[in-house]
């Protein structure tokens, strides 16, 4: 199973940048749309890296593969950026379900609102912002095995859920352009065929997860590189 995420830093354009690491005691399958490590397969750790909201690399999986080699983690591995401060991760679990959330909320989104650039009906347009940083990365570990169909309605639990948590935050929204999911189970074991929010394991993947968001989007998230520079 996964470990609690160690808080660490890497030394990176003069400064010291956060970041959490959790590594697997045997390796887990895993659904990810991050940056690294995305899709579905077996991995054997997790990488939540803050970036400074100057952030201009367009090669992230390489950057967060650096990362990784620089921790030692060896095999392959999730990377996610944000730029929350990775400090202020919210931890919560429910019924064996455990699910860690580092939450912004400065650049909510409806998903399915006009392209950029077409303006959206005033019905549909986003509440004003409570914050300025945009990333909501969720890891997800369920204590049993998931069929690759579960994982991937899992995912879709998880979404629901972070967006239930963003409407009782006031935004009209469903999240931010940029946020992440990562679900991790054990790779053998009989597989459960659903994910979904009244199954067995979505259920309290889906309360966890709100519960996660709910807290963490509940103040005032100040980037971290602005936060440093202040």
């Amino acid at each position: 199973m996964l470990t609690e995420p160690t808080l660490t830093s890497r030394h990176e354009d003069g400064r010291d940048v956060p970041l959490l690491v959790w590594r697997a005691d045997r390796p887990l399958l895993t659904v990810s749309s991050a940056p690294l490590g995305g899709g579905i397969g077996v991995r054997h750790w997790v990488v939540n890296a803050t970036v400074p909201m100057s952030y201009h690399r367009d090669d992230p999986a390489d950057h967060l593969a650096e990362l990784a080699d620089q921790l030692g983690l060896d095999g392959p591995g999730v990377g996610l950026l944000t730029g929350v401060d990775v400090a202020e991760v919210v931890a919560r679990a429910d019924s064996g379900v455990r699910v860690w959330a580092t939450v912004g909320l400065g650049t909510p989104v409806q998903a399915a609102d006009p392209a950029v650039g077409t303006p959206a009906p005033a019905p549909a347009r986003c509440a004003a912002p409570a914050h300025r940083v945009g990333t909501v990365n969720i890891v997800v570990e369920v204590p049993a095995r998931l069929g690759d169909a579960a994982l991937v309605n899992a995912v879709a639990t998880a979404t629901e859920a972070k967006a239930q948590a963003i409407r009782e935050l006031g935004l009209v929204a469903t999240g931010t352009p940029t946020d992440a999911v990562t679900v991790l189970c054990p790779a053998d074991g009989e597989p459960s065929a659903y994910g979904g929010p009244r199954s067995a394991w979505g259920a309290p993947l889906a309360r966890a997860v709100h519960a996660a968001v709910l807290v963490g989007g509940a103040g005032t998230v100040v980037p971290w590189s602005e936060r440093r520079t202040a």
